[in-house]
C-alpha cells in the first residue's frame, strides 16, 4: 500500500469524482465519462487508491478529538480554543472541516462502490472506509445523513437518519465482509483486513450500546440506566475475534517506536513514506509529532523539534501513570539532547539517531521527572550530570522538571550550576502561564518521526495508528464491564496493566488514582476503564469521544477542566447539554432537508 500510494497517478480522474456541491453532489468535469474510464482494473485500482488517500484528513484531527476533555491544558498565557470551553459555534471552521472531510471520505467510498462493484475485494474495503466515516461522523454529530450511493444528481435534499439506524446499517455491512476470503486475514501495511473490520465492529457495537441501551439519569453526576446488554456482548464478541488470543509481549516503547512501524500490535494504520514522495518533502507529511507540547526553540537554530504549546498535560494528566509505570516514558519524551549544530545526532532526535555511548556524554536541554520523584532524587540526578548540563553552544536554556502541581523547575548557568530563576513549588497552571523559558513541559513522542529534517512542521511521515491491540484490550473491558460481565472486564485491564509495569488490581474498587479529585468525585468502575484508556491511548484523538461515549463528557469537564466550573459552562442559555458538536451552519444552508429546528440540541 506504501508503494501504489506513489505510484499510480490518482489525480488524473478526481475531477470527474470530488467537484461537488458541498459535501456530497458532485459534477463530471473530466472529458471523459467516469463508466468508460474505470472499467479497466488499473484505473479502478486508481480509484482505490484514492479512497485509501482521504483517510488521512480525518486520521489528523486534533481539536474536535481532544479539546473539551480532562487530559490537556495551553501554555505560556495562551487561550483555550473554542471546544475546550464549549463556546464553538456552528460557524466554526473546524466543525466544518471535520463533516465535509468526513463526506468526501465516505463518497470516495461511494464511488468504488459504483466503479469497482465487480471486485469483492475493492467493495469489502469501500463498506470499511464508508462504515469508519459514518462511526466518526454520529461520535461527534448523533444523527446525520446516511448516503450509500455515489450522488451524481444536483440533489440537495439528505435528512438525518436516526443513530438507530445508522449503527444498525453499520453493524450489518461490517458482519457482511467480517470473514471474507478476498481480505487478508491481518495486515500491517496499510491494507484493511478482516482482523481490523472485527476491530471496527467492536467499536460501533460498543458505541451503539452506550447510545441505544442506556440512558442518562444526570448529566452532571455522570450517571446513567443500561437498558439492554445485546451490543455490548456484541461488541465483546468482536473484540475477542480482533484479539485472537494474541497476548500483550512487546515493551510499550517497542510499540510507538518510529524504527517499528507496522509491528504485530497494528492492525490498521494510515500510511505515509517519506521515500518517493512526488512533491515537497517539507509539506507532505503531517503534523502530529509537533502537537503535544511546549514550544523549545528554533529548529533552525537549536536542532530542537518544533511544538505548539498547546495541548500540554493538565495537572490531572500528570499524576494518570504511578511508579514503574512504563507508558510515562513511553509517551512522553523525558530527556531532550541539547542542539549542537548537528542535525538529527544531536538536538531533540538524538534520542532515536544517536549512539547509546554519545548520549552517554551529550550535553541535555531538559529531563522530565514524574510527579513521584523528590527533590533529593532530582538533585542527585542533577549532580551527577552537571558536565551534561552545562550550556555548550547552543541557544537553548537548560533545565530539569518535576512535572507535578506544584512543579519545580530547575534552571541552570552556562558552567551547569543551578541558577537563581529557579522555580519551586509553583502551582501547576501558573508555571504554564510561563516566565521567560520556564513554561516547558515533556512532549508526546508517539509520532516523533526520526528522518525529520531540520524544518518547522508537516515533516513528519510516521502512519497514523487507527486501530491496535490494547485499544482493542480495554474496548473488550468496556464491553465487558457493561454486559455485566466485571470479572472478565478486570481481566483484560489487568493484561493492558501488566505489559506497562503496573500493579494489577483485585477487583475495580480497588483501584485508588494519584490524581487530586473534587469534594463529591468518587471512582466507579467506569473510571478505572476511562483513566486506563487515557494512559495507554494517550494522545491518540479518542479523548472526547470516550468521554462522550460513556456519558462522563460533562462530569469529567467540570471536575477537570480548569476552563470549566459548571455545568451551566457546557450548556446553552436554555439549559441544553452540547453533548454534540453543532451540525455545521454550510450543511444548513444548503442541505434542504436539515433546518435550524433540526440542530443539535445546545446550539
Amino acid at each position: 500500500m506504501k508503494k501504489i500510494l506513489y505510484t499510480i497517478g490518482v489525480a488524473c480522474m478526481m475531477g470527474a469524482l470530488t467537484g461537488c456541491s458541498k459535501f456530497l453532489e458532485a459534477e463530471n468535469r473530466a472529458a471523459l465519462e467516469a463508466d468508460n474510464y474505470y472499467e479497466t482494473p488499473a484505473t479502478q485500482a486508481e480509484l482505490r487508491v484514492s479512497m485509501y488517500n482521504g483517510m488521512k484528513s480525518m486520521a489528523t484531527v486534533i481539536d474536535l478529538q481532544e479539546w473539551g476533555t480532562d487530559l490537556y491544558a495551553t501554555t505560556r498565557g495562551g487561550q483555550p480554543p473554542v471546544y475546550q470551553n464549549f463556546i464553538l459555534t456552528a460557524e466554526d471552521g473546524g466543525v466544518n472541516s471535520f463533516y465535509q472531510n468526513a463526506y468526501s471520505m465516505i463518497k470516495g467510498a461511494n464511488a468504488v462502490l459504483k466503479y469497482a462493484s465487480s471486485n469483492p475485494q475493492y467493495v469489502a474495503e469501500a463498506k470499511f472506509v464508508r462504515c469508519l466515516g459514518y462511526y466518526l461522523l454520529t461520535q461527534q454529530f448523533g444523527a446525520v445523513p446516511y448516503v450509500t450511493e455515489y450522488i451524481e444528481t444536483a440533489n440537495k435534499s439528505y435528512p438525518r437518519s436516526s443513530l438507530a439506524n445508522i449503527y444498525e446499517s453499520m453493524i450489518a455491512e461490517l458482519e457482511s465482509i467480517k470473514d471474507l476470503a478476498q481480505l487478508p486475514e491481518e495486515d500491517h501495511n496499510g491494507n484493511i483486513s478482516r482482523r481490523a473490520v472485527k476491530a471496527l465492529l467492536a467499536k460501533i457495537c460498543l458505541a451503539a450500546g452506550w447510545d441505544l441501551e442506556t440512558t442518562l439519569t444526570d448529566a452532571a453526576q455522570g450517571t446513567y440506566q443500561i437498558t439492554g446488554t445485546a451490543l455490548f456482548g456484541k461488541a465483546a464478541q468482536y473484540a475477542s475475534e480482533a484479539i485472537n488470543g494474541q497476548s500483550l509481549t512487546m515493551s510499550f516503547e517497542d510499540k510507538w517506536s518510529p524504527f517499528n512501524e507496522g509491528n504485530a500490535e497494528e492492525i490498521f494504520s494510515v500510511q505515509y513514506q517519506r521515500a518517493g514522495y512526488p512533491g515537497d518533502e517539507i509539506t507532505g507529511g503531517h503534523s502530529l509529532q509537533n502537537t503535544y507540547g511546549s514550544q523549545y526553540g528554533s529548529p533552525m537554530d537549536n536542532c530542537l523539534k518544533s511544538c505548539s504549546s498547546t495541548l500540554v498535560p493538565s495537572a490531572k494528566s500528570l499524576y494518570l501513570w504511578g511508579q514503574g509505570d512504563q507508558r510515562y516514558d513511553g509517551t512522553f519524551m523525558t530527556t531532550i539532547y541539547n542542539g549542537m549544530g548537528v542535525w538529527g545526532t544531536t538536538g531533540y532526535y538524538a534520542y532515536y539517531n544517536a549512539t547509546a555511548a554519545a548520549k552517554q556524554t551529550m550535553r541535555i536541554m531538559g529531563r522530565y521527572f514524574p510527579w513521584y520523584t523528590t527533590t533529593a532524587e532530582t538533585e542527585a540526578f542533577i549532580a551527577a550530570h552537571q558536565e551534561q548540563l552545562k550550556k555548550g553552544d547552543s541557544k537553548a536554556q537548560v533545565y530539569v522538571v518535576i512535572m507535578a502541581d506544584p512543579a519545580t523547575a530547575y534552571m541552570f548557568d552556562d558552567n551547569g550550576n543551578i541558577a537563581s530563576t529557579t522555580i519551586r513549588n509553583k502551582e501547576y497552571y501558573d508555571y504554564l502561564r510561563g516566565e521567560g523559558m520556564t513554561a516547558v513541559t515533556h512532549c508526546v513522542k508517539k509520532f516523533d518521526d526520526a528522518a525529520t529534517p531540520q524544518a518547522n512542521n508537516a515533516t513528519g511521515y510516521r502512519d497514523i495508528v487507527m486501530l491496535h491491540l490494547s485499544d482493542l484490550y480495554l474496548v473488550a473491558a468496556e464491553a465487558n464491564l457493561m454486559a455485566g460481565n466485571e470479572t472478565q472486564a478486570l481481566k483484560y485491564i489487568n493484561d493492558v496493566r501488566t505489559r506497562a509495569g503496573a500493579p494489577t488490581l483485585p477487583t475495580f474498587a480497588a483501584y485508588a488514582p494519584d490524581y487530586a479529585m473534587p469534594i463529591g468525585f468518587s471512582i466507579r468502575p467506569i473510571d478505572l476503564v476511562l483513566d486506563e484508556r487515557a494512559r495507554e491511548l494517550y494522545a491518540e484523538r479518542t479523548r472526547w469521544m470516550d468521554l462522550r461515549r460513556t456519558r462522563q463528557l460533562v462530569r469529567y469537564n467540570v471536575a477537570f477542566n480548569r476552563y470549566v466550573t459548571s455545568v451551566a459552562d457546557m450548556c446553552n442559555n436554555r439549559g441544553e447539554v452540547k453533548w454534540y458538536r453543532p451540525i455545521p451552519a454550510a450543511e444548513i444552508e444548503t442541505n434542504t432537508a436539515i433546518s435550524n429546528e433540526n440542530q443539535n440540541p445546545g446550539y
